[in-house]
């Protein structure tokens, strides 16, 4: 089931009237919520978010499902009425009329709620006139009784303890027909939605229905006052009880006295009355020695009726349907009915059900006093934020129920505040932009230099005679250049002019496993191997590799030692070398140490030239 008044947040635009015209703050509005909450168990139903909300946000719970199925059953159907169907109906010429139309919906029996209404007022004259030193609060609104269980349950036992007329008739129904009966209430008050279920005994509502929900299942059953004949309602009979709408108008129906001088019943209508008069009984009710009577005002103008407004033309159509009704009364008739039907139980019982929030502390107050830019002993008090002082606003504040921008004061400062910031802003983004572009004009440049050095780069590479190679740590090629691929064979030139510079190829796959052993230990142990000489395809190669990156990656430079030029540099290298190596170690030598390093470099040097020379033989002899 939904809760009886709900919020959709879809529709919702964030003008905050539903928080500030709500009387419990039932409607929140919190730093981390996106739109407001209705906190539906500090909800009393009065319905005044709904009238409030422009764009139609709010809603109260529909029953007209429960309503169709009611009226496609088999079981018969018994409708109870409220008077304020003068005010809602004031387009139909006859109310028999109105009554025909609710039977045409299938409904076998219609009541006027008014007789309820009178067995109530006998049972607030009865208990108002036992007066035995404790005054009381009477309210027949639902509304009003929620108030005082959540927000002023010490008055629990102040309330005069009998059901509304709505159940008082319900009650009268079921003995009435003597049978099993579904049972719809006809009002203008959608906390009656709620107040059904409290019952499950012979009192029991099975659905509650607004005007607005019975126009709807008029018109869905084609019924209209053009198609209908007259009926009246279903006795027994009312008195004065068809005043009830109005604010006086229970006392009315039950004759206590409304002198001014000498009543000991005061009677408030209205959202503000309700509260200030309600607070004001628990203060002062020592001295002003009165009974209260309260309802909050929403048979004529709430959310459970059509039209809006025009109240005191409502209570003219009400008083004068009364005195239409009373022109077919019978007293002996209503006494008696009055008599046999006085005799059913309606007392009820009240349950605490304490909502109020606990009182923030004064640290608090002042703190949400300071972020609203004002002091303690400040006395703005423009009364937009919905509140009576600017205090007041804090104190709900720092309950964590409102939100600072719902203070004009507040936004109009913070918005002037927030518009220089974003004037500032603006111009920070401006220079931005500009930076960036200069930014994006100076990366560009730098690009097609860096491009422009890679080519040139890579154009200086493929023109070494020795190759160059570059390698991951997986051994993966990064770059090598043409002479790597033709010294190390024919299939590295194939792939090369498929794939540029060789790159993402393994090296493993062209060269031994021990030359690749040499690149992972230079990787690993980022220590450089100098001039190793090593054989490849038959042919001797010289092989620096050195780390560039330490542990990612390594470079090598390999030279073909059988090429001519490579051969007599190489030849004048080690002839150098041999010569300061001798210098060097003539001491060693003539104490018999290093000669076999001395060998090694001259038999080098023999067989360069051997191989030189047979390679020269050959060509000749060719």
């Amino acid at each position: 089931m939904k809760p009886l008044v709900y919020i959709e947040s879809e529709k919702c635009t964030n003008c905050y009237t539903c928080v500030r015209i709500c009387p419990v703050k039932a409607i929140q509005a919190r730093p981390d919520s996106t739109h407001p909450d209705l906190i539906n168990e500090r909800c009393i139903g009065c319905g005044a978010c709904i009238d409030s909300c422009a764009p139609k946000a709010i809603s109260y719970r529909s029953s007209i499902e429960d309503a169709r199925r009611m009226l496609a059953g088999r079981i018969k159907k018994a409708a109870i009425v409220s008077p304020s169907i003068a005010a809602e109906f004031a387009d139909i010429t006859d109310y028999r009329k109105f009554v025909q139309m609710i039977r045409s919906l299938g409904i076998h029996y219609v009541h006027e709620m008014a007789f309820g209404v009178d067995l109530i007022a006998n049972r607030y004259m009865t208990f108002y006139s036992d007066f035995k030193g404790r005054y009381s609060i009477s309210s027949c609104d639902p509304v009003v009784v929620s108030y005082i269980e959540k927000y002023h349950p010490n008055l629990i036992n102040n309330l005069v303890p009998f059901v509304s007329p709505m159940v008082a008739m319900a009650k009268v129904v079921r003995k009435c027909h003597k049978e099993n009966l579904m049972v719809i209430y006809i009002g203008p008050n959608i906390a009656s939605k709620d107040e059904i279920l409290l019952y499950d005994d012979d009192g029991k509502i099975d659905c509650a229905l607004t005007y607005p929900e019975l126009r709807q299942l008029f018109e869905e059953f084609n019924i209209n006052e053009n198609t209908v004949e007259f009926s009246d309602f279903d006795p027994p009979f009312a008195f004065k009880g068809s005043l009830y709408p109005l604010r006086n108008g229970l006392m009315q129906a039950s004759d206590i006295d409304e002198n001014l001088l000498t009543s000991h019943v005061i009677c408030v209508e209205g959202k503000n009355a309700m509260i200030e008069s309600i607070e004001e009984f628990e203060e002062n009710v020592k001295i002003i020695h009165r009974h209260l009577h309260v309802m909050y005002g929403s048979a004529l103008t709430g959310p459970g009726l059509s039209r809006r407004g025009n109240k005191l033309l409502k209570e003219y159509q009400v008083i004068k349907y009364a005195n239409d009704r009373l022109k077919r009364f019978f007293r002996a008739e209503w006494y008696d009915d009055l008599e046999e039907y006085g005799q059913l139980n309606f007392k009820r019982t009240f349950t605490p059900n304490d909502k109020r929030i606990p009182e923030p502390e004064k640290e608090r107050i002042k703190e949400a006093l300071k972020t609203l830019g004002k002091q303690p002993g400040d006395a703005v008090n423009c009364n937009q934020c919905g509140y009576h002082s600017c205090r007041e606003f804090a104190v709900d504040m720092a309950k964590g129920i409102v939100i600072p921008e719902m203070c004009a004061t507040y936004t109009i400062k913070h918005t002037k505040t927030f518009n220089e910031t974003l004037s500032e802003l603006n111009e920070k983004l401006a220079r931005t932009r500009q930076e960036l572009r200069e930014a994006k004009d100076q990366i560009k440049t730098e690009h097609h230099s860096a491009y422009q050095a890679s080519e040139l780069t890579n154009a200086m590479l493929n023109k070494l005679r020795a190759g160059i190679v570059i390698v991951d740590f997986k051994l993966k090629i990064v770059k090598a250049n043409d002479t790597f691929c033709r010294i190390i064979g024919e299939e590295a030139e194939e792939i090369i002019e498929v794939i540029p510079d060789l790159a993402g190829a393994d090296l493993r796959k062209f060269i031994p496993e021990d030359i690749s052993k040499l690149f992972s230990y230079v990787i690993s142990n980022s220590e450089a191997i100098e001039s190793r000489d090593v054989i490849h395809n038959g042919n001797l190669l010289n092989l620096s590799i050195f780390p560039i990156i330490s542990g990612q990656i390594a470079g090598g430079i390999v030279r073909d030692m059988q090429a001519p030029e490579v051969q007599k540099a190489e030849v004048i290298r080690r002839v150098s070398d041999v010569i300061d190596k001798n210098l060097e170690m003539v001491q060693q030598i003539l104490l018999g140490e290093g000669a076999s390093d001395i060998e090694k470099m001259l038999n080098s040097v023999i067989k360069f030239y051997d191989k030189d020379s047979n390679t020269h033989s050959g060509t000749n002899n060719k």
